[in-house]
């Protein structure tokens, strides 16, 4: 039973990465452009971080690695749109 609220917490803050990332793509764009290639081996750990975290059943592990991967994926496609509609 005590399992549930912590489940929604941890989603609750993944959803909350989707914004941050939205916040750091808006202040941080010269930044996002030329790092483009770190932010791509950002979102590969925190995926398979997120993953082992899932495996050996750390809750810690699972929501911080794929929190990560989400901010930096949010942050990546928000560049990459922005490039696109720049042609």
């Amino acid at each position: 039973m005590s399992e549930i609220p912590a489940l929604i917490i941890g989603v609750l803050i993944l959803a909350m990465g989707y914004f941050i990332g939205e916040l750091l793509a808006r202040f941080t764009k010269e930044e996002l452009t030329v790092g483009r290639k770190w932010i791509r081996i950002v979102v590969l750990i925190g995926l398979i971080g997120g993953t082992v975290g899932l495996i050996i059943g750390s809750d810690f592990l699972l929501f911080g690695f794929f929190f990560m991967a989400i901010v930096s994926v949010r942050s990546l496609k928000k560049v990459v749109n922005r490039k696109k509609y720049k042609k």
